[in-house]
């Protein structure tokens, strides 16, 4: 932990790597951590968004959205995550599993309203092994072969292959084969050892989980990476977390995007923990994007801390705004209250100076909205389906 109170690097030590990092240079964890602490927050943004300009040099007046779905199979978890107020323990009364045909409907109504990926989550349920979700993508695969399946994490990988008694190897290749476009970076939470127990102490390791991931990269199946913050961790542990996941993305190339995202504070076990401010928060996404030399995209998170400070990350260094969630539940059971729809979106990347342009998984651009005379007008059915993760925000805590 560090306790100084004053910059080791100084104003002039934090000028130059601020300005060795906005051209694309390599900076240590030790500056990273000062710049975190001490750099003055505008110059900090103001490097950030430099370095966005020069990694996407030709389209950096573009900003990114997806639209997508995430479907949960089930919330019947071993693992009793203490953050965690989606899941409930075997047995319970209020435990469910969501059939395939659920699964299916859920995808057309995703298609319908113009989603090209889903996003299949859920607990880890002590009888899912590999052939569970090698029946569910390949059934998602053959009838909806438009929708992208970015969907699970290395945890869910881990607990398949204990379950089916096989690899972890033999269980990405399988479910790959079956229809897996892509991990989501579900399950990393902080990847460092101390919190990470604190919060998750039935989870496998941050080794472990990046363990997973590397494996899953060698086989050709591609990630995004995660970081939620605000569940009493040190700033040197979030800077540990951000090493860590470059050290994998150094060896592998296989982390297309790093989303940070907050801690949401209702119905779960770590009620009462401090949450990062927003200001934390807007200093980690510029800090990542001037750390993170070697991935490409960086997302904001407008769930998590508001659609307004979401369209505060564009100016510090993000060029995706993400999912406009046709559903989400497991971050709003939490707390989460924040809803959009394709047409907020695209009105927040335009007022922040960007042009919209929505992407599918690959970060491909698939409609760049330069006349605002022609933007899409959304359904009303988008903003129901948003509204779902908002009246399943009440879930009550769960005692495992």
């Amino acid at each position: 932990m560090t306790t100084s109170t004053r910059s080791a690097l100084g104003p002039a030590g934090q000028i130059e790597v601020l300005q060795r990092a906005a051209e694309g240079g390599r900076i240590t964890p030790e500056e990273a951590l000062d710049l975190y602490r001490f750099a003055d927050f505008h110059a900090l943004g103001r490097a950030a968004d430099a370095a966005r300009r020069r990694r996407f040099a030709g389209r950096e007046h573009l900003a990114t959205y997806l639209i997508d779905r995430n479907i949960n199979y089930t919330n019947i978890c071993t693992t009793a995550c203490r953050f965690c107020a989606f899941y409930r323990a075997p047995g319970h009364a209020e435990g469910w599993i969501r059939d395939t045909d659920d699964i299916l409907r859920r995808c057309a109504e995703a298609v319908d309203l113009g989603a090209t990926q889903i996003m299949l989550q859920g607990g880890h349920h002590p009888e899912f092994g590999v052939e569970y979700y090698e029946r569910t993508f390949s059934a998602i695969k053959d009838a909806f072969p438009q929708l992208a399946l970015h969907s699970l994490g290395a945890s869910e990988v881990e607990h398949m292959a204990k379950v089916s008694g096989v690899s972890v190897e033999d269980a990405i290749t399988r479910i790959r084969d079956a229809g897996l476009d892509s991990f989501a970076g579900a399950g990393a939470e902080i990847l460092v050892e101390r919190p990470r127990t604190a919060i998750a102490p039935l989870k496998e390791s941050g080794e472990r989980w990046l363990e997973v991931m590397e494996i899953a990269h060698g086989l050709g199946v591609e990630s995004t990476a995660t970081f939620m913050m605000g569940t009493g961790e040190t700033n040197a542990e979030r800077i540990e977390h951000l090493r860590m996941i470059r050290d994998v993305q150094d060896r592998t190339g296989g982390f297309r995007a790093f989303i940070p995202w907050t801690y949401q504070p209702e119905n779960n076990h770590l009620r009462g923990r401090t949450q990062a401010s927003v200001i934390e928060y807007l200093r980690m996404v510029a800090l990542s994007r001037l750390f993170f030399d070697n991935i490409e995209h960086l997302q904001g998170s407008w769930l998590t801390v508001g659609k307004e400070v979401g369209q505060l990350t564009l100016h510090m260094g993000a060029d995706d705004l993400g999912s406009v969630m046709l559903e989400e539940n497991v971050v709003s059971s939490a707390g989460a209250r924040h809803r959009s729809n394709r047409s907020e979106l695209i009105h927040l990347i335009r007022t922040a100076g960007r042009i919209p342009a929505q992407r599918n998984t690959l970060y491909e651009h698939l409609v760049i909205h330069d006349n605002p005379a022609d933007d899409p007008l959304d359904d009303p059915a988008v903003s129901h389906f948003s509204s779902i993760a908002v009246e399943r925000g009440v879930l009550p805590l769960v005692t495992p």
